[in-house]
């Protein structure tokens, strides 16, 4: 059985650190000095190794390549005011990681290697986590089929890397919102619910085509009836309306169940909110608007952390938001942020220590 004190570590000579500025990191161009990864083979994972960051060599024949078992998860580590590094709620992504490996017919990865891994790449690297605002250590598990052979069939290899990046905020500004209501990004019985490649991929058409009208993101609404929302392209949905933080509920299993979804959820339900996870239909949140009951709306993923929508269009009907007056969603992100930065008590044991 593997152990943590299996894996082994080779240090670079000397840190890109050095000739790297911290300040105003786009999202996820940087990468750290060194990476784990970990194989897949006969039954068993086995060479595990933190080594310098360095290309993979891949044949023209590998599975993934073709057939698209791939799959990863997104995490975040931050400095707190003793210059400690703590990692955000990785077992629920962990945890996340093994659902979209069983639904993708691939192998669960053993926590001593995600978690125990993971814990001792970011205290290796840690010095790339930068302590600017809404900057943060972004780290990348995934796994994918290692196969060296063309046929439609689930891999009997794979290969599992973690690599990180120091970035800045996913989003600088409020952004607006597109709905969706011709492609479709996933349907029941589908993979919706897993942090699957191929899931983005196929998004990337009719994000381009709101991008063309003017649109940050599109919102996904459902595949039958175009009806009901869904997630946004990179993020979960919640909307503020009269007392109430309604979002998009994960019964169909069309959505993926956003850890950092939970933890806003979680705080709006302690700032006094009503939480209600259910259906929620474009309709209702037009009437809202109109209403003037809809006061808010924000997106929450790990890149994107909270992220404040200005404008939703619906068909002909756009929705405007003076985001410059909204105090839901930015207290929230502040909590959230003290929290993770360790300027704010973290009873619900988020934070875990690098």
């Amino acid at each position: 059985m593997f152990a943590t004190k299996d894996i082994s570590v080779t240090k670079v000579e000397h840190s890109k650190l050095q000739n790297l500025n911290l300040d105003h990191l786009p999202f996820g161009k940087y990468f750290t000095d060194h990476m784990l990864e970990a194989d897949y083979e006969n039954g068993e994972w086995k060479n595990v190794e933190i080594k310098p960051y360095q290309p993979l060599v891949i044949s023209p024949s590998l599975a993934a390549l073709h057939y698209g078992q791939s799959i990863f998860e997104g995490i975040k580590a931050y400095k707190n005011q003793k210059g400690e590094a703590y990692i955000f709620r990785p077992i629920d992504n962990y945890n996340r990681f093994n659902i979209s490996a069983e639904r993708m017919q691939m192998p669960p990865i053993p926590e001593d290697i995600f978690i125990e891994g993971m814990k001792q790449l970011v205290a290796l690297d840690s010095n790339w986590i930068p302590s600017q605002p809404d900057h943060s250590l972004y780290i990348r598990p995934f796994m994918f089929s290692s196969d060296e052979v063309i046929g439609v069939r689930p891999s009997e290899n794979y290969k599992f890397l973690i690599i990180l990046s120091p970035t800045g905020p996913y989003f600088n500004a409020p952004i607006r919102i597109y709905v969706e209501e011709n492609y479709v990004r996933a349907v029941p019985g589908g993979v919706g619910y897993a942090k699957a490649a191929g899931n983005y991929g196929a998004a990337m058409y009719a994000t381009a085509q709101a991008k063309k009208k003017g649109y940050d993101q599109v919102l996904w609404t459902d595949a039958f009836e175009h009806k009901y929302v869904q997630e946004i392209g990179t993020m979960n949905v919640i909307f503020i309306i009269g007392n109430k933080a309604i979002t998009p509920d994960l019964g169909a299993g069309t959505i993926l169940a956003g850890v950092t979804r939970n933890s806003v959820l979680t705080l709006l339900q302690e700032m006094g909110y009503t939480i209600e996870e259910r259906p929620l239909s474009i309709d209702e949140i037009i009437d809202a608007y109109k209403a003037r009951e809809l006061k808010e709306v924000m997106g929450t993923g790990t890149a994107a952390t909270i992220t404040l929508i200005k404008e939703l269009r619906y068909k002909d009907f756009t929705m405007k938001f003076d985001t410059d007056k909204w105090q839901v969603a930015p207290m929230v992100k502040s909590w959230l942020t003290d929290i993770r930065e360790g300027k704010r008590e973290d009873k619900y044991g988020w934070m875990v220590k690098a």
